[in-house]
Order: C-alpha cells, then structure tokens, then sequence
C-alpha cells in the first residue's frame, strides 16, 4: 500500500488527483500534520460529476427500498464505529472528544430519518380540474446529479445532512469536504462503499482549490443541484454561478444570533446559555453571537456566566475534562482576537478573560465582554470562537429591535417563563430557528435553515427531501 494513498473517490474507484498534487492536514490542537491528502483539481471535478450524471438515471430508477436499506446500513456502519469517527473528527476539528461522539450519533440520524422519509416519494396526487376536463396527476423525480459543499466545524453530520436526503431522493452526488476535516468525510465514504453504493452514485473530491473545483464542476453542465454550507460571501458567489446556469441551490449561511434573556427567565437559563455560546468552542453558525438580558438580570446574569467561564478547562480535545478546545487555524485565532480588540478600543468592557493560551495549537481563552457599543462589529459579525457578549435592554419592544438588528437571520433564542410571550417574541424574530428556553436546537426531525442573508431552504426535517426532488404533472384526458 501507498504510504499516502489516494482520497478522491471517483466511479467506484480511489484514485489520487491527476496532478499528483497533495496537502496535508493539520491537528489544530499542536499544529501536527495528521493526514496527506489527494488535491483535487478541475480534471478532477469533471471526471467526478460526469462520473455522477452518468450514474444518474440508474441510480433514480432504483427502487425507494433498496435506496432506503443503502442508507440504513450506512447508518448502523456509523454507529457502529462512533468511536473511531470521534476520534477523527476531534484530531482534525478540535472540538472536545464528548462533543464529536455527540457529532456522530447526530449525523447517524439524518441517514435513518431519510431513509424512512424516502416513503413519502410514493405520495403523489390525483385529481381532475374543476371542468372536468382534464385529470391532474404529479409525481416527484430527483433533481439530478448534486454537488454537496461542506464546512469544517461539524465534518460529519454536515454530509449526512446533505447527503441522506440526496440519495433517498434518487440524486447522485459530489462530495467537496473542506480542506481542514477531510479526514471524516473519506472514513464516511469507505463505510458506504462497504455498504455497496454503485459507481458513480456518490464521489468525493478532497482538495485545496474549492473555487477551481466548483467552476469545473458546473462549466460540466451536468450538476442540477448546489447544495452549500459556509460563509455568506462564497455562498453568494455560488449563487451567481447557480443562477448564470439556473441550477437548484440550498445555502445555508452565515448567522448571528441573539439569545435573549428576559427577566422571568428560569434559574438553568446560564446552563443553556453555555450549551448555545460554547458548543464547539463557539464555532457554529447557530451559536449564541449577542446575548441580550433584561436590565433587572443583567448583571446577576453576567456574574453568573463570570463563575462558570471561570471553571472551564481549554485544552487538547482528547484530554479528559476540556470543555473548550482550539479554534480551527491561526487566521481564526486573528479574526477573534481582532473582533475583541476592537470592541474594547470602542469601549466594551472585559469582564472575565481566562489566561493565556498554550504556546502550542489555535487556541482564544474563553471571554466576556459587557457594555459593547452599538455598531461594533463583533455585533455584526459572526464571532465564531469562546467569546461571549452581554447587552442590555429594558422592553420586549426594545429586545426585538435589538435581535433583528442585523442582516442575517439563521438562529435565536428567548428565555421566559412567560410561554404567551415566548411565542409573541419568537414569531417576530427574523430567524429561520427560534429556542425557546433551551440552548440545543439541532435535530435531524426539525428543518434547518435561515432567512435574509442566512440562506435559502431547509435542511433535515419534514423540508428536507423537497429540496432534492422535482414536481412533474402529467395532464390526462377524462374518459
């Protein structure tokens, strides 16, 4: 065997990139390199979508059951190696080892999810118009050959949720995992070529050249779905691209979410507030960007979050006990420290900051930061890292205001005891996702997906095989 083998996998076949081109993988936590990578480039990218449309009609004429039973036994091969994908996801994305066996279980459920939701592609209709004249009958046919785009924070589930309803729904794929986490996604595929996919069915391209890849792939003419998750700015570039070619796209983007805190709150509310700020060690685009708090709480609330940001533990994933692991790269470690900055040179206020980093790894100690002046951009921006902002405001009329201050619109959260009220102010957020007194809102049952400049569709849930299908209405005479 090679001592770097090939990570692109392209019409049943491993093969390494045309141009004998690699990259390396690094472990965020001490900067060791970790894996050796096949690069893919445009020879790549067009082999694995010509790869795709070739197996397309193939692939949609397989029976419902046969597709449903590939993405059972996918999802008992992930179960059963939950372990050793843990460990993967945590070498590559450093989040803490509790965190990436929960990553795997919640990626396993979107592939039995979608294997019982491909039952509803039985569910046409059949009716007459109102003369009765005509009789009406729809059916539901697979988009077609898909390029599925996926980040680094969640290596995992971020394909089984693009992945599973692509192929209940009868689409072939291009799998493009980010650079940093290719790791989990090559394990992924040789556990579904275990299970027997076709070639052709499902392709994975590893590679550095995100941008010469996806120009490949639809200068091909044959993808008819986009499916992309990742900032607002490259999402945006793929809708230009989807919309000079008029191709399908899902996007789910960049967030900012406020959790507001009013003062009826329960006493567990600091508990939730953890799960939604540092979940990930704060990279998600759903974790918490603004807390808002009611001004008869905000301070018991800050003193509160001071106390338990002063008990976590940074460190190496695999550590027993961490709680908050390293930021992705050094540029990520940057972006933070200079959202930070910049807000206290506007006047923020720290109010805990834990002690310096290890020398070694991306490391960001987990802050707090109070009194931040409006139009800071660490309120406009995505924070993505341990740092956590307190706002005040007095009325429900102000804490809208607030929340929906900002061009994105993926998550939110409210804290009350007040359910009436819970509902009044979650129907006004613009927000695709709203947790009411809880910080977890991730479910392969729930739709997922934003409003404004957080994206276009739903991932997951009862939404979420809509965007891999077509309607097709066949008209028939009366008679």
């Amino acid at each position: 065997m090679s001592e770097h083998p090939p990570t692109l996998y392209i019409d049943g076949a491993w093969r390494d990139a045309r141009e004998r081109a690699r990259f390396d993988v690094h472990d965020p936590a001490d900067g060791a390199v970790i894996g050796s990578m096949s690069d893919a480039g445009a020879a790549d990218a067009s082999a694995a979508i010509q790869a795709a449309d070739a197996a397309q009609a193939s692939w949609a004429a397989t029976s419902i059951g046969e597709r449903a039973a590939l993405l059972r036994g996918l999802h008992a091969a992930v179960v059963a190696s939950t372990e050793e994908l843990a460990q993967l996801i945590t070498a590559e994305s450093g989040k803490p080892l509790a965190e990436s066996r929960g990553e795997v279980g919640y990626g396993a459920q979107f592939l039995s999810w979608f294997a019982d939701q491909a039952t509803q592609l039985t569910h046409g209709a059949h009716y007459t118009d109102p003369a009765g004249r005509i009789r009406i009958l729809t059916q539901r046919k697979p988009v077609g050959p898909a390029l599925l785009i996926t980040p680094w924070n969640f290596p995992l589930a971020m394909i089984t949720r693009k992945l599973a309803p692509a192929l209940a729904a009868g689409c072939t794929a291009v799998v493009k995992p980010a650079a940093q986490t290719p790791l989990t996604a090559v394990r992924l595929v040789e556990l579904l070529v275990e299970q027997g996919v076709p070639a052709g069915v499902v392709n994975l391209l590893t590679s550095t050249r995100a941008r010469e890849v996806s120009t490949a792939v639809f200068d091909s003419g044959a993808v008819r779905k986009v499916s992309f998750t990742g900032s607002t700015g490259v999402g945006s570039e793929l809708l230009r691209a989807c919309a000079a070619r008029v191709v399908n796209s899902s996007m789910e983007l960049g967030g900012n979410a406020p959790l507001i805190v009013f003062d009826d709150a329960g006493p567990d509310v600091v508990d939730e507030i953890m799960i939604a700020k540092l979940r990930n060690s704060g990279q998600s685009c759903i974790a918490a960007n603004r807390i808002l708090a009611q001004d008869a709480v905000a301070g018991d609330l800050v003193a509160t979050m001071v106390e338990r940001f002063s008990r976590l533990t940074v460190g190496d994933g695999r550590d027993p006990g961490v709680d908050v692991g390293p930021l992705i790269d050094d540029g990520a470690v940057r972006k933070v420290g200079a959202l930070v900055d910049g807000a206290v040179a506007a006047g923020a206020t720290i109010a805990y900051r834990a002690g310096a980093p290890t020398e070694r790894g991306h490391f960001y100690p987990p802050t707090i930061l109070v009194d931040v002046p409006a139009g800071c951009a660490i309120h406009r921006e995505e924070i993505f890292g341990p740092v956590a902002t307190v706002s005040r405001f007095d009325t429900e009329r102000d804490a809208i205001a607030l929340a929906n201050d900002t061009e994105a619109g993926l998550a939110a959260y409210v804290f009350t005891a007040d359910l009436d009220r819970a509902l009044r102010v979650g129907s006004a957020l613009d927000a695709g996702i709203v947790g009411v007194n809880r910080g977890f809102v991730s479910s392969a049952a729930a739709p997922f997906g934003g409003v404004k400049t957080s994206g276009l569709g739903r991932e997951g849930g009862l939404h979420g095989l809509d965007e891999y299908l077509e309607t097709q209405y066949l008209s028939l005479p009366v008679g």
